[in-house]
């Protein structure tokens, strides 16, 4: 095995967010159907048209490092998938499902959090200004969609204790 460096760990990382996203995109239709909460279900459909965006900036990032687009199996975002899934199916019906929906996507936010900011870190070391600028822009976005589910937990935890 060769020598390995920063541009190969950024390019590897950049294929396994991409992976993530376009799991991401299958995922939330599923989830917004299950909301009970229209507030719930109108904040999946919002993050879902983000993560469409954030694969269109994924595609011009590759384009800019002159990099075919495509993706990498991401095992961490399978199984926080596959978590997912298990909640509605163990808490459907049930007063407590919007929390553990919000749970979930809030596992998947974090994980973008995590990748987009190191992508960024390491596309302003490569010098990579433009780069930077698109990797921001869906840092900032996985900022804000964390705090709007925060918000929304807080709304869910103590409607269902109320109760």
């Amino acid at each position: 095995m060769g020598k390995k460096t920063l541009e190969d760990l950024f390019y590897d990382t950049l294929k396994d967010i991409y992976y993530a996203e376009k799991q991401i995109i299958r995922m939330l239709p599923k989830m917004a159907r299950e909301a009970q909460s229209p507030d719930l279900k109108a904040g999946f459909e919002k993050h879902l048209q983000e993560t469409e965006g954030h694969v269109e900036r994924l595609q011009q990032v590759f384009e800019l490092i002159g990099k075919r687009a495509h993706g990498k199996t991401c095992e961490a975002i399978q199984g926080m998938i596959v978590e997912g899934q298990e909640i509605i199916e163990d808490f459907k019906g049930t007063p407590v499902l919007d929390a553990g929906l919000i749970s979930a996507v809030q596992a998947v936010e974090h994980y973008e959090i995590a990748r987009y900011g190191s992508l960024r870190t390491w596309a302003e070391t490569l010098g990579q200004k433009q780069v930077v600028q698109l990797l921001d822009q869906t840092l900032q976005e996985a900022g804000k969609t964390d705090k709007t589910l925060s918000k929304l937990a807080m709304t869910a935890a103590n409607r269902k204790t109320a109760a």
